[in-house]
């Protein structure tokens, strides 16, 4: 392909942004023009509930390009404020309006790249228009709302301010109610409710299915619904929004239990889908999910005009199925290398296999590759196990669990996906997994995968060998698996033995269970039946294997219930 003179680039923020500027790296000939039809060519989208919370006080930082610095370091022709309306493909030009001015006009192209974002998902429930129902996709959704939040919280203090909101909205005074009603419970639902509890607002969260982060599976989340809660949240599952009505200053929101919460805000939090008419009205081929199809060099179906970020279908990884992933990280990659591809360097997108992380009040919530629940809609093989480890060395003080899920081939142990929760160390963990994954490593490999030690940071056997270990077993057959879906239907021919100490199994033990501490079990076995299967469990696992590897040398059946007793009640909560 004969290198473009022209580039346009319709959209900014992670995609176009970057697209742009790599653009110009790689030629400083070309002409860039960027038009963007908001008013910000580049902002931390990702920080804006930071914003909103105080915690990020300077509304400055969250810019992270400047259509000034887009020209003085890259000589870039950034157009704000103006929104692309048509793509003329035969003629090779973009129709563009000013929205300050209304005039129309046509811009030609060499090379057009789209990168439109997703807008977030406005349900169709009466009265959703109201000025009282935000969405959160921009600056100016975040200035709105920091508003509304400072009129019910009234002006910010010392411990949750708001920096040049105070200059914005000047002196005034609080009003009632002082709750705030989030619908959805996933990645700014969940960063929402933190950031409005944050600014002193009772918070409601509603969420339409049984959990909340949808991504994840649904035991994974329950330290979540357990943190929500222990934060003053009102979590509302398997609940849905009807109506929203005015009520004085504020709104009276429905609930599908029949009950109705008095507000002062409402966020709709339900998700987002890709933005496609620009591309759609041009007749550009769209994928099987909805998103703008690309190849895997960001090209569509037509070869002059590529596409970028939350609106184009990607490959998933782990399955090689076409799928939406809005996410930043993935979004900067694509326009990087779409800039190559127009350039004349021919570069290949991978894929994307959804890593993510979420903070959430105290915890932190991480995922990469494919849930269970995925893994089983896809129709793709997998075992899982559960580990309950310590961040770093127990003796070294600080030391908190995290839960660590890991989901591999029974065939070759690759691994496929992970999630983690915890207080500390879930992002060093999910990244080197995520890293696993993309150098499609199996579970033999975490076992001998060397990471940095000392006791502050890790320890010897850091979480990720450890669920390596526990994987391996199982594969080797040293370890026998079962899984708290086979506890709660067991068989007549199964026995759950729980080898805890006395006083662990008085907070609780799994209905049925016979009692054995670890330490006295080789003296008892004939007080175990040997025509039943032993299903055998601790409190986090490893116990339970220690029972099943003296019991398998004694003759008996035995598994090991992965996880132990603290997966059992991660997955039966409500």
């Amino acid at each position: 392909m004969a290198q473009p003179k022209r580039i346009v680039i319709v959209g900014g923020v992670a995609g176009g942004a970057s697209a742009a500027a790599r653009a110009r790296r790689l030629s400083e000939d070309a002409q860039i023009v960027l038009f963007e039809r908001g008013e910000h060519i580049s902002f931390a989208n990702c920080g804006l509930p930071y914003h909103i919370e105080g915690r990020i006080t300077d509304r400055q930082a969250l810019l992270v390009q400047t259509p000034q610095r887009m020209h003085e370091w890259f000589r870039i022709d950034v157009r704000t404020r103006t929104e692309i309306t048509r793509i003329d493909r035969e003629a090779k030009e973009v129709v563009a309006v000013d929205r300050v001015t209304g005039r129309e006009y046509r811009e030609s192209y060499d090379a057009l790249v789209l990168s439109p974002g997703a807008e977030p998902v406005r349900p169709p429930i009466p009265g959703a228009k109201s000025p009282l129902v935000f969405t959160l996709r921009n600056l100016d959704d975040t200035d709105l709302i920091a508003k509304q939040v400072t009129l019910l919280a009234g002006p910010p203090g010392a411990e949750a301010g708001t920096g040049d909101m105070d200059a914005m909205i000047g002196p005034i005074e609080p009003r009632k109610p002082r709750r705030a009603v989030i619908v959805g419970g996933g990645y700014i639902g969940l960063e929402m409710a933190e950031a409005l509890r944050g600014r002193g607002l009772d918070v409601t969260l509603v969420e339409l299915i049984d959990q909340v982060m949808g991504p994840i599976d649904r035991e994974m989340a329950s330290p979540l619904h357990e943190e929500l809660r222990h934060q003053g949240v009102d979590l509302r599952l398997n609940t849905s929004v009807t109506r929203f009505d005015a009520a004085g200053d504020g709104l009276r929101v429905e609930l599908s239990t029949g009950e109705s919460i008095s507000c002062g805000v409402a966020v709709l939090a339900v998700g987002v889908r890709p933005e496609v008419t620009l591309a759609r009205d041009a007749g550009l081929d769209l994928g099987p999910c909805g998103g703008i199809a690309v190849d895997e060099h960001l090209r569509t179906s037509d070869p002059d005009i590529f596409a970028v970020g939350d609106a184009v279908e990607v490959r998933d990884v782990v399955s090689g199925r076409e799928t939406l992933i809005p996410l930043a990280g993935p979004a900067n990659r694509q326009g990087r290398l779409a800039a190559d591809n127009i350039l004349g360097r021919a570069s290949v997108y991978r894929g994307t296999q959804g890593t993510a992380i979420c903070k959430v009040f105290d915890l932190a919530i991480g995922m990469t590759g494919l849930s269970e629940k995925a893994l089983r809609k896809a129709g793709i093989q997998y075992e899982k196990v559960y580990v309950h480890p310590l961040h770093h060395a127990g003796y070294y003080p600080g030391a908190v669990p995290m839960c660590l899920k890991l989901l591999f081939s029974p065939d070759d142990g690759r691994v496929l996906g992970a999630q983690a929760v915890g207080r500390e160390g879930i992002d060093k963990r999910i990244d080197v997994l995520a890293a696993a994954i993309q150098a499609r490593m199996t579970v033999f490999d975490l076992e001998e995968i060397e990471l940095a030690y000392a006791p502050p940071y890790g320890s010897a056997k850091d979480p990720v060998n450890y669920a390596g270990f526990v994987a391996a077993n199982a594969l080797r057959g040293d370890g026998p698996l079962c899984h708290v879906e086979e506890v709660l239907s067991l068989r007549d021919d199964q026995l759950p033995l729980d080898v805890r100490m006395a006083d662990e199994v008085a907070g609780g033990t799994i209905p049925g269970a016979r009692h054995i501490p670890l330490g006295e079990l080789r003296d008892r076995l004939g007080e175990l039946p040997r025509d039943k299967e032993i299903l055998a469990f601790c409190q986090i696992g490893l116990r339970g294997y220690l029972a099943c590897r003296i019991l398998a040398q004694h003759g008996f059946r035995c598994r090991n219930i992965t996880g132990g007793y603290k997966t059992y009640l991660m997955t039966t909560s409500r």
